[in-house]
């Protein structure tokens, strides 16, 4: 419509400046409050728990939307329960825009529907293949033969909570990992009897 008042008098309608003005105001904001909470929602760190004896799998994960920078319920870090007999790894290349090439190898885990090759979810595992690969089979090592199978590691885990940040303001700000305290007890524990 506005273009038919464009060639017929030769203006602009102003209500087309308005909507342009009103989302050049609009756009910086909403652009910036989704990169604040990117840097200061996101948790230190997303830990996967693997439970031998349940045969379960624990997964801390920060969700996000992007389209809703403003809301509580869409953004913040939710533990999920997977079984292991329905986790899949899958190798995944990826080209980006970088400066010095694109290419982005990473290992997801695929959570399929039970009995069938359809994926109900993903999460991140590893950021490169072969880091991917061997986690991967120390994973299903433990999963198979317990904790005794796996090989001595030089250096105790990190513990991303207790991680001396001085520098960087986001990391400080970072919630810490905090486990539901049902499933913490679940991800820790072996079935019972009565259960």
């Amino acid at each position: 419509m506005w273009i038919a008042i464009f060639r017929t008098t030769g203006d602009i309608p102003s209500f087309v400046f308005h909507f342009f003005g009103l989302f050049a105001f609009i756009a910086p904001i909403w652009g910036g409050v989704y990169i604040w909470r990117m840097d200061t929602s996101a948790t230190r760190d997303e830990p996967i728990r693997f439970n031998r004896a349940r045969r379960k799998v624990y997964v801390y994960r920060f969700r996000h939307n992007g389209l809703k920078p403003f809301s509580r319920s869409a953004w913040g870090a939710r533990a999920e329960v997977y079984d292991w007999d329905n986790l899949h790894a899958e190798a995944c290349s990826i080209y980006g825009a970088m400066g010095s090439g694109g290419l982005i190898e990473t290992v997801t885990l695929a959570v399929l529907e039970p009995g069938t090759y359809k994926v109900i979810d993903r999460f991140h595992f590893a950021h490169e293949l072969q880091q991917g690969e061997m986690y991967w089979a120390m994973a299903q090592l433990f999963m198979q033969q317990g904790p005794q199978a796996l090989p001595l590691f030089p250096r105790p885990p990190r513990d991303w909570n207790n991680e001396k940040i001085r520098f960087n303001l986001a990391r400080r700000l970072a919630p810490k990992v905090h486990w539901p305290e049902a499933i913490d007890l679940e991800s820790r524990s072996a079935p019972s009897m009565h259960d």
